[in-house]
Formats: structure tokens, C-alpha cells, sequence
């Protein structure tokens, strides 16, 4: 989705490691779904919450949280659940060895098995489990851990993949989350945005985020459990359409892939695995896909549409330091790397 009316312009400023800014613009589409998430991002902005910048760039296969430092960290949080309160017992240990396969791809096998972690400890959005409802907000703290960790992870080994085999095709991204973001209900009006042709994202694009927390929708399944699975075998027990909505948003930093042969293809064969499964991949309602409300303008923010040139710029400056949109504004003047940042974290999953 290009081109049309502009309801409102946002202006992000990205901060170097130097505390040096760069700024880039958003212009937001007008539509209906544009203008109820627009209306959430303000109010997040005005309420100053919480920016998880523990996850933000995404698929930067050189950026500081590189592969090591994430199997640390899904090991830390590992040993945290074990000796705490929680009642449960993860029997696991991650390195990059048995987390890589020899062609650089991921071990989904090993992965679906953390995000199964993540799904006995937390339940559903609708059905809590046990762990989590008796949980503190430490605890909780580190069950969330489980989930980010296993995706950031993915993201980490798809582009460091790409970064020897296809250069061109990394995929970084930028993910905007706040901790306790209120979410709002999609409407059949905005289902029409979604769909299987949405699945390939243009570079600087600006989707809505939708249902983070708990689960993976189809598309996920697809690519994590293979196009031979089957919906009663899957290791993940929490699939589901996209039923809400925040003021979290996504960029996609990567180049569209959605013309070319072998995406098409992919495209093709997880529209038979949806049909093999019982789903109609022509059904809006099920959400599949990546709802566009805004577009980077690349020319204003980095003068130009070279993705080399835009990439080596984000390079620089992996830090979220303020938005501004025409009513709202928040600084966030803090960094994941902050000796606090994890009670920070914390001491904000507390706040309703």
C-alpha cells in the first residue's frame, strides 16, 4: 500500500553509541486501521511508556546482540526459571553449536522447543497458566525472556545466514514494542489489509503490530514447523489469527522480496500447506500477514532508496531515542545495555 492521502508525519531520532541523531520520517497512510493506530501510538507517547529496546533491531546479523550473546542470554534466563519459583524445569542448554546447522540455517527443531517453553509457562492470552498467574514480576520478567529470545535469535540466524549465501537478502527490522501497550480490537474493516500478498514487505515499510505476546500466526508455523506439518502434530500449541492490535509498530529494513521467483514460490506452497490444513488462504479473517499503515520516506531520511547506503547508516545508530508525531512526543534516554535496564524492565511490567 502506496500513495494516497497522508494523515500525519512521525519523526523518529535514532541515536549513535556517540549520542550523535539521525532522524527519519514516516508518512502514515490514511485508513481506518492508520488512524485507530495512530491513535494508540499517541497515547503511548503521552504516557511515556516503557520502549523494549532489549527488542528492537532485529536481523542485524553484525549489530551488538550478535548470535553468541543471545545463546547466552536464553541460557541465563534458562538457569533463572530453573532455580526460582516457578515450578517448572527446563531441561536445555543452547549453544551455537546445536542451535546452527552446518549451512548456517536455524535448528527449528531446537527452537520450536523454546517457544514450547514459553507457551507452558505463559499460556494464552485467554487462559493464563498456573506459572504465570503465580509468578511475581521478576518471574514473569524472565518468562517473557523465553519468547523474545527465540525470535530475536531466528532473526539473528536468517541474516547471518544471508550475509555469506545472498548478501542482499539480510533481513533487518526495526520492532517498536512497550511494555503494557493497550491493545484494541481488529474489525472485519480492518482485515482487509491483511492477507498472503502482504507477507513480502517493501523496504521502509511501517506495519502495525499485532498480537506479539503470545502465539505464532500461520506463516510463522509454516516456516518454523516445515510445509509437511501438520496442525494436530505441530510442537507449538498456540497458533491463532491476529485479534488485537497496539500502538507497536514494525519497519522493515530489508528489500522486497515479493516479485521474484523463489518468493513467489515459497508463497505458493504455503497456500497448499493452509489448505492441506484446513484453511481458506484467501480469508481475510485469518490475518495472515503484515497490515502496511505508513511508509519511510527514504529520500528525506537517508537520501536515497539504496538499501547498502540505508543499511550502513542503521549500522550507526541502533538506538530509539525519541518520537514525535504532530500531537505526541517521548524521549526514551535510556539503552538496553544500561546496568538498570533490566529493572527498569521490571519495575515497568508492575504498571497498569
Amino acid at each position: 500500500m502506496t500513495g494516497g492521502q497522508i494523515l500525519d508525519v512521525i519523526e523518529i531520532d535514532l541515536r549513535s553509541i556517540d549520542g550523535d541523531i539521525h532522524r527519519i520520517y514516516i508518512d502514515v497512510f490514511d485508513s481506518g486501521l492508520a488512524r485507530k493506530w495512530l491513535a494508540a501510538l499517541n497515547d503511548l507517547l503521552d504516557r511515556n511508556l516503557h520502549l523494549e529496546k532489549n527488542y528492537q533491531f532485529f536481523g542485524f546479523a553484525d549489530g551488538d546482540r550478535s548470535g553468541e550473546f543471545l545463546i547466552n542470554e536464553i541460557n541465563r534466563v534458562i538457569d533463572y526459571i530453573n532455580n526460582s519459583n516457578i515450578d517448572y524445569n527446563i531441561n536445555d542448554y543452547f549453544t551455537l553449536e546445536n542451535s546452527i546447522n552446518e549451512d548456517l540455517s536455524i535448528n527449528h527443531n531446537h527452537f520450536n522447543l523454546l517457544h514450547r517453553y514459553f507457551e507452558d509457562l505463559q499460556g494464552t492470552t485467554q487462559n493464563l497458566s498456573p506459572h504465570f498467574l503465580h509468578a511475581n514480576n521478576e518471574e514473569r520478567w524472565y518468562i517473557r525472556q523465553t519468547n523474545l529470545l527465540c525470535h530475536e535469535f531466528e532473526s539473528w540466524a536468517l541474516s547471518n545466514r544471508k550475509k555469506y549465501t545472498a548478501p542482499e537478502w539480510m533481513r533487518p527490522s526495526q520492532l517498536m514494542c512497550w511494555i503494557n501497550a493497550p491493545k484494541f480490537e481488529l474489525t472485519e474493516e480492518d482485515f482487509e489489509l491483511f492477507g498472503i500478498d502482504t507477507l513480502a514487505r517493501p523496504l521502509g515499510g511501517v506495519f502495525v503490530g499485532v498480537n506479539k505476546a503470545v502465539g505464532k500466526h500461520h506463516w510463522e508455523v509454516f516456516n518454523d514447523e516445515g510445509k509437511e506439518s501438520r496442525i494436530d502434530e505441530l510442537t507449538t500449541t498456540a497458533m491463532r489469527s491476529q485479534t488485537l492490535a497496539a500502538g507497536d509498530f514494525d519497519i522493515e529494513w530489508a528489500n522486497d522480496p515479493g516479485q521474484h521467483d523463489w518468493m513467489q514460490k515459497e508463497l505458493q506452497d504455503f497456500r497448499e500447506w493452509l489448505i492441506q490444513n484446513n484453511f481458506d488462504p484467501d480469508d481475510k479473517s485469518l490475518t495472515i500477514g503484515h497490515p502496511q499503515v505508513g511508509q519511510v520516506d527514504l529520500i528525506r531520511s537517508f537520501g536515497t532508496t539504496d538499501y547498502n547506503v540505508i543499511w550502513n547508516v542503521l549500522y550507526k545508530y541502533l538506538d530509539v531515542y525519541s518520537i514525535q508525531t504532530s500531537t505526541s512526543y517521548a524521549k526514551f534516554d535510556y539503552r538496553w545495555s544500561d546496568s538498570d535496564f533490566v529493572q527498569r524492565q521490571i519495575i515497568a511490567m508492575g504498571k497498569h
